[in-house]
């Protein structure tokens, strides 16, 4: 058996799980046009059957886990900045606050050019939770954490419907706002395309991600991020790898369950799948969130496995830059507004031009890094949140 490395991995297992994350978002966006549904329509039949293989793997593997793991690790850079400043005596609470109205400035830039809104706007009020908490023990950050991982609004919904057999989920209209926004999209003014994600695109996103169950989630990971932080659980030592283990285990085993139970709900009527259905299917993807991470932070011991993936190092580096200009090359790629490559590319091939951007914004962050301690994007927030000081 391979020896663990030497070296303390525990700041470069985070930067490398950061780029797993980042580079997961990526692949997944590519495979969906940056949320563009538009591809070709005369493909052979062998290449339907190789796209299908493709979107069904590629799914599986990373779809909500991806992002899972970057809400994960935004908890957990919380602990580090605020243990930093606690250990100067200052609280990094308001200091935070105003670091999250400037991820709303980034969130905005993103969303401009990915027509589905952004995610970073959901981690801005959701990030609020990491505020109210700052000063809470462990056991209740935990518990607090549990109780939003558990789907409480899908559940409230379930059981009301199960009282009253009226009661359904508010129509908050995604459906139409999400046509409105393809047919823009689709109109190829640079202009108009610009100005309907910033609005309308944005406020589509937040409210899908309300009935996908994503805003307690979050709140749940960015609490769970907290707590691994506190308890320094990515410090690699012999109780942390046999936790891992253990967490690795917990989750393969729970994984296949959870999977199949959502299988069954989602045959039922729509309002159950929209409460009980949505929660079993971010309890399966959650389990298979920490299958993961538990994999990749036990692998990350052994020698060979961190170098071969020490480009995820560089590129977790410069998270930030690399999540915005993924989504503007996607735009440039795929849509009316530039080259638009969509109708003529199905999913494998949208895989390997994914990779492709990938490998490309590697290069770049690998020759940026050799002159710079931080990305373009990451130095721009490093120092607008410290505006004042001398940091």
């Amino acid at each position: 058996m391979e020896q663990l490395s030497n070296k303390n991995p525990r700041i470069e297992v985070v930067d490398a799980l950061r780029g797993f994350a980042v580079m997961a978002i990526l692949l997944v966006h590519s495979l969906e046009h940056f949320i563009f549904p538009v591809y070709p329509t005369d493909s052979p039949t062998w290449l339907n059957i190789l796209d299908q293989g493709v979107l069904s793997g590629t799914f599986t593997l990373l779809a909500g886990k991806s992002y899972a793991i970057f809400a994960l690790l935004f908890g957990f850079t919380f602990y580090i900045q605020s243990n930093n400043q606690k250990k100067q005596g200052k609280d990094f609470g308001y200091r935070f606050l105003w670091r999250l109205v400037l991820l709303a400035a980034f969130a905005t830039l993103n969303a401009a050019f990915f027509p589905a809104g952004d995610v970073l706007l959901l981690f801005v009020i959701v990030g609020l939770v990491l505020f109210f908490t700052r000063n809470w023990s462990d056991k209740a950050i935990l518990i607090t954490s549990i109780i939003f991982l558990l789907q409480p609004v899908e559940w409230y919904h379930y059981i009301a419907n199960l009282i009253n057999p009226a009661h359904q989920l508010p129509d908050l209209k995604v459906g139409e706002m999400y046509a409105e926004v393809a047919e823009y999209t689709q109109a190829g003014n640079f202009w108009d395309f610009i100005w309907g994600n910033v609005t309308l695109g944005q406020k589509a996103s937040l409210l899908w991600a309300v009935n996908a169950g994503r805003f307690f989630q979050t709140a749940g990971l960015f609490l769970l991020g907290f707590y691994i932080g506190r308890k320094q659980l990515f410090v690699t030592t012999e109780k942390n790898l046999h936790f891992w283990i253990k967490i690795l285990i917990i989750s393969a085993i729970s994984f296949a369950p959870l999977y199949a139970l959502r299988e069954l709900i989602m045959q039922n009527s729509t309002i159950i799948q929209q409460t009980a259905g949505t929660a079993f299917d971010m309890w399966q993807k959650l389990a298979f969130t920490f299958v993961l991470v538990a994999s990749f932070v036990l692998l990350y011991q052994r020698e060979k496995f961190s170098k071969a993936v020490s480009s995820l190092r560089f590129y977790g580096k410069m998270s930030l830059t690399n999540y915005i200009s993924q989504s503007i090359m996607g735009a440039l790629i795929y849509f009316p507004i530039g080259l638009y490559l969509a109708p003529y590319c199905g999913y494998t091939l949208s895989l390997l031009i994914g990779f492709c951007m990938f490998l490309l914004q590697v290069k770049f962050c690998k020759w940026w890094l050799s002159k710079h301690k931080q990305g373009p994007l990451e130095h721009i927030w490093h120092k607008w949140t410290w505006m004042g000081t001398n940091k």
